[in-house]
């Protein structure tokens, strides 16, 4: 049973990628909060709802970064709504955040276990960057990284950056040149993971949980039978499940952080040539195997909510 922990700012997709953890035979030892869509204070207590209503148990939520290390801070509540949650209504959450910062409980974690646990990376980089500044070592006792952020080719926040690196380039500059292998999945694969009418077909049925995956779905996009929102998240925990549904490719990706108008931009070399490749960079999914890998562990998931 692979371990992971998971660095987020939920954030709708960052919810159905706790969703599909939870319906997963992933081992969730700890989630951790960045700002990022949007703020800390909001990104915490939803990651906290879910963790209730996805019935998470004793898992720590440990509050993180509240903002970019360099920079003003950047958000995305024009896409998440003002909760981060869009239409999404979940009970209150009961229970708080456990004591302390994300960044020492990332170190700490990996040092316990080292090699064991690996790291997902669903918001800005800034947490992560601050453990690599703390203690190295954690790029050695990670089994591994993988992020959902980058592209390369476009970004959606601009034109030349996406999101998660916008929000911290200056934290995703750090985490690329640390000296582990990044697995990056970017929008070039993202994208295509949309939620069409047929997926929302499947959700439905889905009981308790249905009332988190549909309003979540359809929260910022229109769903038609041939497209939809992307579900950007759940890729990087799809790729821990079944790395063969993407095809990724050793690259050397570099974030630009000095660009007028380029900052944020994951510059993406394929040709490596004699060089150490910093990233495996995916480049295409198998769409349909991504989706019934997904409902899947949703349609386990509502089985045991009810």
């Amino acid at each position: 049973m692979t371990k992971v922990l998971i660095d987020c700012d939920p954030g709708i997709d960052d919810a159905l990628a706790l969703a599909l953890t939870a319906g997963s035979s992933l081992d969730l030892v700890g989630i951790t909060t960045v700002g990022g869509n949007v703020d800390l204070s909001l990104t915490t207590a939803n990651a906290l709802a879910l963790r209730e209503f996805l019935e998470l148990g004793d898992v720590p939520v440990t509050p993180g970064s509240a903002g970019a290390l360099l920079r003003h801070t950047v958000r995305a509540g024009h896409v998440h709504g003002a909760t981060g949650l869009g239409d999404v209504l979940l009970p209150a959450p009961r229970r708080g955040p456990a004591p302390g910062h994300a960044v020492d409980f990332i170190v700490e974690t990996l040092r316990a276990r080292p090699g064991e646990i690996t790291l997902v990376a669903v918001g800005p980089l800034t947490n992560l960057a601050l453990a690599v500044r703390r203690e190295p070592r954690v790029v050695e006792w990670a089994r591994d990284l993988v992020i959902m952020g980058g592209s390369y080719t476009r970004g959606n926040h601009n034109p030349a950056a996406e999101f998660n690196m916008l929000a911290d380039p200056e934290a995703a500059a750090i985490v690329f040149d640390a000296g582990w292998t990044v697995t990056m999945l970017g929008l070039d694969v993202t994208l295509t993971a949309v939620v069409t009418t047929q997926v929302l077909e499947r959700m439905e049925p889905l009981g308790r949980l249905a009332e988190l995956l549909v309003p979540a779905a359809q929260s910022y996009g229109v769903v038609t039978a041939e497209s939809g929102p992307a579900i950007h998240d759940a890729c990087a925990v799809a790729y821990l499940l079944d790395p063969s549904l993407f095809t990724c490719v050793p690259a050397v990706v570099n974030v630009e952080t000095a660009g007028q108008f380029t900052r944020g931009m994951t510059v993406t070399d394929f040709k490596v040539g004699d060089r150490r490749a910093n990233a495996l960079v995916a480049t295409s999914l198998d769409v349909k195997g991504f989706w019934d890998l997904v409902i899947g562990a949703y349609e386990r998931l509502a089985g045991r909510l009810g």
